[in-house]
């Protein structure tokens, strides 16, 4: 299993804000592999909110005493004092970002984004953006540098004013339907991303033009499926550098690339250095 969390100034049992009207205290991620099963259960909750989005896989939640199965593409939202219970399988291999918040004024400031108080799932659909935030809000928690604090309430707003845009959007069947397909377009490539996967072959068997399926892609993501397919690769080769000792011609094998040299180019290009490199910095 991978992990990657960061909580501030190591307050891992979360807590109440009220100097603030939003305030950011705990990011992190997990990602199964092996694992059997990944279980959570807290009673009574917690005084501060919680905010988890599936990216791949699923995750089984309980809401309002009520067993659900959330899929890739949604967010779940705990509010505090609320039981939180929920559980990932292995087998699924899913991949969750979570974040903690608090404040004296977060019930306004979801609601101003779309969030009302009866929302528990958001279907947030799929975007690297999402996935972004989270990562940086996890960087500024771990490294506290000059005005963190604040940064991360600004990547905090970015996402919410993210979600009220999907929200806002999805008032339509059409719109609906597009999210359907470009979902299940994700879900492929996010299983099938070390194999060779031809966009054109996709499309066509989904009854889809390529131009519009690129099109209609990258107005859901913000990017083509080339570029997501490469971004989903980099990603996992980083997360092979950090924690395994495979070596650069083994990694570049297992994100699906023959040759280590053609990878290497690929990775230097999309993170500044080389593979050997990005492992040498790690601390």
């Amino acid at each position: 299993m991978y992990t990657d969390s960061a909580y501030y100034h190591n307050r891992r049992s979360g807590f109440k804000d009220k100097t603030h009207p939003l305030f950011v205290e705990s990011c992190g991620t997990y990602h199964l592999f092996t694992v059997p099963k990944l279980p959570t259960h807290r009673p009574k909750g917690r005084l501060d909110y919680q905010i988890l989005y599936i990216v791949s896989g699923k995750g089984h939640f309980f809401i309002q005493g009520e067993e659900k199965t959330i899929s890739a593409g949604n967010m779940v939202i705990y509010r505090p004092r609320e039981e939180q219970r929920y559980y990932y399988y292995g087998a699924d291999q899913t991949e969750v970002f979570w974040v903690h918040f608090t404040g004296n004024d977060v019930k306004n400031i979801l609601q101003n984004h779309g969030i009302t108080d009866d929302l528990h799932i958001i279907h947030s659909g799929t975007s690297l953006e999402y996935k972004h935030l989270f990562t940086q809000m996890i960087q500024e928690l771990k490294l506290c540098r000059a005005d963190y604090e604040e940064l991360l309430i600004n990547y905090f707003s970015q996402l919410l004013i993210s979600l009220h845009r999907v929200l806002l959007g999805k008032s339509t069947r059409s719109h609906q339907l597009l999210a359907n397909e470009m979902d299940a377009a994700v879900q492929y490539f996010h299983s099938n991303y070390n194999k060779p996967i031809s966009i054109e072959a996709y499309a066509s068997e989904h009854n889809m033009s390529i131009s519009w399926f690129i099109r209609s892609f990258r107005e859901y993501t913000n990017t083509t499926p080339a570029q997501y397919i490469l971004s989903l690769r980099i990603s996992n080769a980083r997360t092979l550098l950090e924690n395994t000792s495979y070596n650069i011609s083994e990694i570049s094998n297992i994100i699906g690339y023959d040759n280590p040299l053609y990878f290497s180019r690929l990775f230097k290009k999309q993170c500044g250095m080389s593979p050997s490199e990005f492992r040498k910095q790690l601390p």
